[in-house]
Parts: structure tokens; sequence; C-alpha cells
């Protein structure tokens, strides 16, 4: 087997018993991405030398026999929208072009000190706005899977690189499904963990009450461990909690026992996300397949799902407004050079700055944050978002865990639905209501070998990642 086939764990295993130093498994991933990221255009910024002397600092380590990390030697993609000190953080933007922090985001500092090592920098939709990584100023990244089609956004540029096995692991964010919805159409396992599970410290803001940092993996048990490491409080992020994550997974069982401890809920409103028929079949076989194996499977109700896609982009767009606020071509990013008041470059920077569908996105949040216009669609959105909250805690008061689709639809052609926003929109219609209410969810693919990726995704209670994790695990072993 080729070092960029390992698995994540593996590849520490190895490390560790020298059967493997470091340095060769990153110039193995480093060869690796030279033969193959022409064609994907995973990476935005690939951090060659570091990577290097990171892996020679394990192998001294392990030849002085002392402790390394978790993570030790396992090379890791991080989405742009992450700082790191000695990288350029672009977030897929002209605006931020050449932009470099002063500092790193905690989940680098964990990566690091966890000898985790950093490979790059990968590509993603413009401030994490879209859903297949084709608003990037750097152009788009391709699905490994089939080039022709998208790797899902906008996340997309992590999930393409650890599907071509550039990385072992990769970090996103996800905001209305960014991580999950990449993870299905690139046929991987992605986790959003509860809110304030991880810290966001360090990650450029796209939706304050919403954005959470993420994990792809290839399997539920690299994913497990990638969110173990990363977990905790931090005190640089008021919003983080101070719990303890333990998954206490039985890697070794073949997950029937927790298939039928379980109580899995579907939602009867799923005709309402005007789901594709692939899909929803590629679903209906996921339930039949649990419910063979004794699962105990109920239907269940979300009232008000059909709400969520409006109710997220009122409220992602008005935060995003607010944010992206801070790009005027005065403090950092770009600065338009002709110019004569300061009036005109504050408009020139930002229209010379931010493409299209960022522009979309101010000015809509801008006219939803509008003195007239608050009450009427912010404030309503916000009350909406609370009911949908309510929702889920009155299903959980009957299943541990629900069970949705993670993408309306499957992989779609490059450029298909660029042109149409609504649709683009729609793709994240079942990831959405997950992160209004800030709980864990992880899609893991359910596709069979010939037909286009699918994932199935799996939500749970919040702060309750081990059981979507127990049952993501059990899934995978039916569905190999």
């Amino acid at each position: 087997m080729k070092i960029v086939d390992l698995k994540a764990r593996d590849i520490r295993e190895k490390i560790v018993s020298k059967e493997l130093t470091a340095l060769e498994v990153v110039e193995a991933f480093l060869e690796h991405i030279e033969n193959t990221d022409k064609d994907i255009n995973a990476f935005i910024s690939i951090d060659k030398e570091g990577a290097k002397e990171a892996a020679l600092r394990i192998d001294e380590k392990i030849k002085k026999g002392e402790k390394v990390g978790r993570l030790a030697g396992i090379p890791i993609g991080i989405k742009d929208n992450i700082v790191t000190r000695d990288l350029r953080t672009t977030c897929g933007s002209k605006m931020l072009e050449n932009y470099q922090s002063p500092y790193d985001a905690r989940v680098v500092e964990i990566i690091r000190k966890e000898d985790g090592i950093i490979i790059g920098k990968t590509n993603m939709d413009e401030f994490s706005m879209g859903t297949s990584t084709e608003t990037s100023y750097f152009g788009p990244s391709k699905n490994p899977l089939d080039t022709d089609l998208v790797p899902g956004g906008s996340s997309g540029g992590s999930a393409a690189a650890l599907a071509s096995k550039q990385v072992a692991l990769a970090l996103g964010s996800d905001t209305g499904g960014s991580v999950r919805q990449a993870a299905s159409f690139c046929g991987l396992v992605g986790l959003r963990p509860s809110y304030g599970r991880i810290s966001r410290y360090g990650l450029v803001t796209l939706s304050n009450t919403m954005d959470q940092i993420g994990v792809l993996a290839r399997d539920i048990e690299d994913a497990g461990l990638f969110l173990s490491v990363l977990a905790g409080y931090d005190e640089n992020d008021p919003t983080s909690v101070d719990l303890d994550i333990a998954p206490n997974l039985d890697f070794k069982a073949d997950g029937i026992a927790d298939i039928k401890a379980m109580k899995i809920g579907v939602p009867s409103e799923l005709e309402s996300l005007g789901i594709d028929k692939e899909v929803i079949e590629a679903f209906n076989k996921a339930i039949e397949t649990i419910k063979d194996q004794g699962g105990h499977v109920e239907e269940i109700s979300l009232p008000h799902l059909e709400y969520a896609l409006e109710t997220y982009l009122l409220i992602s767009n008005a935060e995003a407004s607010s944010n992206l606020a801070r790009f005027d071509g005065l403090r950092y990013g770009y600065r338009a050079e002709d110019y004569e008041t300061l009036d005109e470059l504050y408009v020139k920077s930002r229209t010379e700055g931010f493409g299209d569908e960022v522009k979309r996105r101010i000015t809509l949040g801008t006219y939803i944050l509008t003195k007239s216009h608050a009450e009427e669609y912010y404030k309503k959105a916000l009350k909406i978002r609370t009911l949908i909250r309510e929702d889920f805690d009155k299903a959980f008061e009957g299943v541990d865990v629900l069970l949705l689709p993670t993408s309306t639809c499957q992989p779609f052609k490059l450029g298909e639905r660029l042109p149409n926003p609504v649709d683009m929109y729609k793709v994240e219609e079942a990831t959405i209501p997950a992160s209004l209410a800030g709980l864990p969810a992880m899609s893991i693919p359910i596709y069979h070998k010939g037909s286009l990726p699918t994932g199935l995704q799996v939500i749970g209670k919040k702060f309750r990642e081990e059981d979507i994790l127990k049952l993501g695990l059990a899934i995978e072993r039916m569905v190999e």
C-alpha cells in the first residue's frame, strides 16, 4: 500500500513504531500533490519547507525516545479562512490575496502542539459564500471522483484534497452545511460538532451565531480522533464550552448493538425540501438496511423545517454584511489605487476586491438590517430560528438521533448552477436546520460503486457527538 493510501491513525502508528519516518510521509504526500493538484486545484498555498521541518522535528523526538503528540506525522489541510501566522490567509478572495495573520488560530495551535503536519491552505468559496467552491478568486476546485463535477463547498478544497489523498485529514468550516455537503459530494466523512465544541478563535467569520470549525476524514475512526484532539474550551472564544468529549467507541465491534440500542428518527417533512429522486432512493435504502439490522426507526415531526432555508439566508447574510464591513481598503486587505475621496476609496476597494456572490450577500444583508426592514425580516427570522430549535428539542424527547439526507442533490457539473443563486442555495436545505439549532451533525457516504456520491446525515443532541459517531460507525460498517 502506498503511503498516501494510509488512514490518518495508521500513519501515526507506523511513524511511532519506526516503520516509516515523518519525513518519508511528508515527502510522499508533497510528491502526490505535485502530481495531482494541477487537475484538482485543492490548495491555495502549500508549505513545503514548513512541513518538512515539522517532520524532521518529529523524527528527532522519536529518535530521542520522547513522547509525540496524538496527530504525530499526519499531513493535514487547513481551510483558508482559518488563520496561520506562517502562511497567508486569503478566504478565497482578492480582498485578502496577500494577507498574513500575526497569529495562529486555536485549532492550528493544537495541531502543531500535537505534532500534526500542516501541508497547506485549501481552496474555498470566497468568504465561505457558496456551495461548490466556484466563487473562489483562485478558480474552482474539482471533484477528484470526476473532475467535471464540483466538490461541494464552501469547504470544497479541503474535501477535494482529502478525497484525492493529498492529505490524511482536513479542517473546514461549516455555517449552513459547508463541511457536510462537501463531504457528501466527495464520498467522505464530514463532521460539524455542536456550536461551541471547537474554538472558533482565528476563524474568519461569516455568521457569528452559526459558524463552526468541522473535520473531514476518510472514515469515522479518523473523524473521531481528530474531533477529540481539537475539542475543548478556549478562553479566547467565549462561545466555547468546558466539556470533555469521550466517544468511547469500540472500533472493533460490528456496531449492531449500537443500532439496536438507539431510537432513530426520520422527519415526516422531507418532501418539503425538494430532494432529488436519486438521493431519496439512496436514503431510503440506508433506512431499510438499518431496520434489517434491528434498528428502531420512527417518524418524527419538524414542523418548521420548510422555513429553514429562508431563515438561514436572512440571518447569515445580515451577519455577513456586518462582519465584512471591516474590509474597507484602510486597515488591511485590498486597497484600490485610483481614488480621490474617502468614500471613493471604500467603494472602489470593495467593488474590486469582492466577487459577485459576496457583493450579492452583502447587499441583501445590508438591506435586511436597515431600520425600516430589521423588524420585518431579521427579527422575524430569529423568532423562526427559535421555533426550529424547539422542534428539535421536542423530537429528541423521543429519539436519540435523527437521519436526513446530507445534500438535496448529488454532485453537479461545474458551471451548472452558478448562474442561478437560488438553485445553489437549495443544495444546503437539509444541512441548514442543524446549523440553526447549533446541533452536532455528520455526513457519511452511502453510495455504491458505479454511482455518484451520496451522503447520509446523522444529527444528534447538543454536545452528544458520541451518539452520532457510534451510529455513523455502525452504518459505515454496514455499507462497506
